[in-house]
């Protein structure tokens, strides 16, 4: 996906947001409801999260230096997961302490009706923000699942964003139901519930925007799809007798690393290795854009298989350090 889709996702996202986080504690302020002083931080703290999103595509987009000559790329993948510490820590954590705190001492909501126009207000805004990302995360995915996309995607921005939008809309539902019941039951307590649940569906949110982002930021793969491709244009240039291993290494959505050994021919001469190297890498870098860079290493079968057996054994050998002491 292009940085220019990403950002279109996430500058709708910031806009809905900044536009309803303040009618949100408007209306906790002068209605007493949790669940929407809940929905209130949920919004601010996405506001947030698109500042940071903004931030890190930015970052990654610097051009590498001699400190970093794969570039800043991974930049994007550390802010994402620094959405993910946020919306756990400035979104559950203090919609569940509220909903406690609501328990504790339930007082009744004083104009719920405030509440339902400024929700509504705020599920269209949410749905228009939703949308954009749904839709550039469908042009994405293809024929694959949407889960399976997730799973695969290389690009964070899309699926954070989506993911933010759909517990925005999950959370609000939530507390229309919540101060709804509460309402009808003369059960003020049920607001608070309202808050924990929806502090609950943040903290489920930010797990897995947590996790999918941690996968990128230790270095992932790039798709089968891609690893088979390069495999297949290796298999088709003349003198190449045997792939080692193709390994890849995403340091951003759109900038991949390529490591190859391949054994060549006994027959080619250095020259003629030279010339394989350079129509392979270029023939790679056509078919697959996103691949920045090539490494190609001329190694023998029998050559590899020693170093994978001996990395191996060296592994093997490696001391286990030791666990604290009891005391």
């Amino acid at each position: 996906m292009s940085r220019h889709a990403s950002k279109k996702v996430i500058f709708a996202a910031l806009a809905g947001n900044a536009l309803i986080s303040v009618t949100k504690f408007a209306a906790a302020t002068t209605t007493g409801s949790s669940a929407m002083l809940s929905e209130g931080v949920h919004s601010l703290v996405d506001t947030g999260n698109q500042v940071l999103l903004l931030h890190g595509l930015r970052r990654a987009a610097k051009p590498a230096d001699t400190r970093h000559p794969f570039g800043y790329g991974k930049e994007i993948y550390f802010w994402t997961f620094v959405v993910a510490i946020l919306i756990f820590a400035a979104g559950a954590v203090v919609s569940i302490v509220e909903g406690i705190d609501k328990l504790g001492d339930p007082r009744p909501i004083s104009d719920p009706h405030l509440n339902y126009v400024v929700l509504g207000i705020a599920a269209v805004f949410e749905f228009a923000a939703w949308w954009v990302a749904f839709s550039e995360f469908r042009k994405a995915k293809g024929p694959r699942g949407f889960l399976e996309e997730v799973r695969a995607s290389k690009d964070p921005t899309v699926f954070t964003v989506l993911f933010e939008d759909t517990a925005a809309l999950a959370g609000l539902i939530v507390a229309f139901v919540a101060i709804a019941a509460a309402d009808a039951l003369a059960m003020p307590a049920l607001d608070g519930v309202g808050s924990i649940a929806i502090g609950a569906i943040l903290a489920v949110t930010a797990f897995f925007l947590a996790y999918e982002s941690k996968e990128l930021l230790i270095g992932e793969a790039a798709r089968r799809s891609t690893v088979a491709g390069i495999r297949t244009i290796a298999d088709s240039q003349p003198g190449i007798l045997a792939i080692n291993e193709v390994l890849t290494m995403h340091f951003g959505p759109d900038d991949v690393l390529a490591n190859i050994s391949l054994d060549f021919s006994d027959a080619l001469t250095s020259s003629d290795v030279e010339a394989v190297i350079s129509e392979l890498e270029d023939a790679i870098k056509k078919m697959f854009p996103e691949i920045t860079r090539v490494f190609i290493e001329a190694q023998s079968i029998s050559g590899h298989a020693r170093s994978v057996r001996r990395q191996e054994s060296d592994i093997a050998d490696r001391p286990i350090a030791p666990g604290p002491q009891e005391g």
